[in-house]
């Protein structure tokens, strides 16, 4: 198994609950636009600030595609890109959805929240 396989209750994709906060990020930057393999690593070691071997990466890409939330295609014979499925996007709404639920407390935190997204 890799780093983030767990049980699941046999639906084919799993929630957010059940992904790592590592499949989550992936989930993130492939949120923004389709990427290559390289492309990812290099988001993922500028948000965590240090290196992120291919031992690590690959594998949580294959469970999310296995999972059904990142599409792979090939780009060339020796590059794969990754895309974001519809229910990729569910889960990272999902996700957003239920962080945002807990942290919008009171007026206060809602202008924080705005003014993060520009409003």
């Amino acid at each position: 198994m890799s780093e983030a396989q767990s049980v699941t209750d046999g639906s084919a994709a799993r929630s957010a609950a059940d992904l790592t906060a590592f499949q989550q990020n992936i989930l993130a930057i492939l949120a923004e636009e389709p990427m290559y393999g390289l492309a990812i690593k290099r988001e993922l070691e500028s948000y965590y600030g240090s290196e992120v071997n291919h031992g690590r990466l690959y594998p949580n890409l294959d469970d999310l595609v296995e999972d059904d939330l990142v599409e792979k295609s090939e780009l060339d014979k020796r590059t794969n890109q990754y895309e974001l499925t519809e229910a990729g996007h569910d889960t990272v709404l999902g996700q957003l959805e239920w962080v945002l639920d807990r942290f919008v407390t009171d007026e206060a935190r809602a202008d924080e929240v705005r003014a993060l997204l520009g409003e």
